[in-house]
C-alpha cells in the first residue's frame, strides 16, 4: 500500500462532467447526448469512506463507472493517488485495476454461475499475481473466505448453493483477493434484505478497520449510508447538491432534497458484529 502521510487525498475528482450517446434521432438526424454528471468535484481521504447518495438516475453510479474507466469522461479530471488517470491508455491504467477494485449491486448477476467459488475469488489473482503459484492461490482464497465469514469447503461449490447474502460475502472477497487500496460499493446492499444489509455493512467496516481501506459508497437512500459513511454526498440530477460529513447532513441537512431522502427510508435495526 501507498504511504498514508503523502499530502494528497486517495481520489481526487475535479469538475467531472459525463454523457451518454442518446439512440433517439433529434430534429436534424442527428442522436442527441444527456449529461448524467455535472461539474462534479470531491475527495476521499485514506481510510476513510464517502457516502454517495441520490435517487436512481441521479448519476451516482456514472461517477463509480467513470473512476473505474468502464466509461469516458466527457470533461473533468480524476486522480488517484496523485495521478491523473482520466488519461491514462487501458494499459496504463491496468495497475491501476489491481488497486481499485468494486462490489457490484446485484450478487446474483455479478457471479459466474459456471464457476465455482474457489475459481472466482481466485481471477484476480490470476490477472494481477501471475506468479503466484496455485496452492499459494488456493491459501489466499480459503483465508478470504473465512475473513467474510464463509466456511472454507465453500470454495468447491458454486454461487447458485448461496443466498444472496452469502453470495454478496463472495463478490466481497473477490474485490479483497487483489489486496486493493480503495473499493467503489456500488449499492452493494441494495438488493439485500434489511436485517442481511446491516449484516454486510458490519463487515465492510471490519474489513475497513483490518485492511485500511478506502470505501466510496454509492446508495440510494441516507439510512443505509449513516452506518458506513464519515462524510456524505448528496446527488440530484447530475449534480452534487449537498456534501459534507456524516454527522452534519444527518443532524442539520441544509437542502430539502436531503431531508426528504432521510425521511424517506426506515432506519436499519442495528446488528452486533458477530
Amino acid at each position: 500500500m501507498t504511504d498514508s502521510s503523502s499530502g494528497h487525498p486517495l481520489l481526487r475528482v475535479s469538475k467531472l462532467s459525463v454523457s451518454y450517446q442518446t439512440s433517439s434521432v433529434g430534429l436534424f438526424g442527428k442522436a442527441g447526448s444527456f449529461r448524467a454528471v455535472k461539474d462534479a468535484s470531491f475527495t476521499v481521504e485514506r481510510g476513510k469512506t464517502v457516502g454517495l447518495v441520490g435517487e436512481s438516475g441521479s448519476g451516482k453510479s456514472t461517477i463509480g463507472k467513470a473512476i473505474l474507466k468502464l466509461i469516458p469522461s466527457e470533461s473533468g479530471k480524476i486522480e488517484y493517488d496523485g495521478v491523473n488517470i482520466t488519461t491514462l491508455s487501458e494499459s496504463q491504467f491496468l495497475p491501476f485495476r489491481k488497486r481499485i477494485q468494486t462490489i457490484f449491486q446485484d450478487p446474483y448477476a455479478s457471479l459466474n454461475p459456471r464457476l465455482t467459488v474457489g475459481s472466482i475469488i481466485a481471477e484476480p489473482l490470476i490477472v494481477h499475481e501471475s506468479k503466484m503459484s496455485r496452492m499459494d492461490r488456493e491459501a489466499r482464497v480459503a483465508d478470504l473466505l473465512v475473513k467474510v465469514g464463509l466456511p472454507v469447503d465453500a470454495i468447491r461449490r458454486y454461487p447458485h448453493q448461496f443466498s444472496g447474502g452469502q453470495r454478496q460475502r463472495i463478490c466481497i472477497a473477490r474485490a479483497l483477493s487483489s489486496q486493493p487500496e480503495f473499493i467503489i460499493c456500488d449499492e452493494c446492499v441494495s438488493a439485500l434484505d434489511v436485517s442481511v444489509q446491516a449484516q454486510i455493512v458490519n463487515l465492510l467496516q471490519d474489513l475497513q478497520d483490518e485492511f485500511a481501506i478506502t470505501y466510496l459508497f454509492i446508495a440510494h437512500d441516507l439510512a443505509v449510508v449513516e452506518h458506513m459513511s464519515h462524510e456524505v454526498i448528496v446527488m440530484q440530477s447530475g449534480e452534487i447538491v449537498e456534501q459534507g460529513s456524516s454527522e452534519q447532513i444527518y443532524s442539520d441537512p441544509q437542502t430539502e432534497y436531503a431531508r426528504k431522502l432521510l425521511d424517506a427510508v426506515p432506519k436499519m435495526p442495528s446488528i452486533p458484529s458477530v
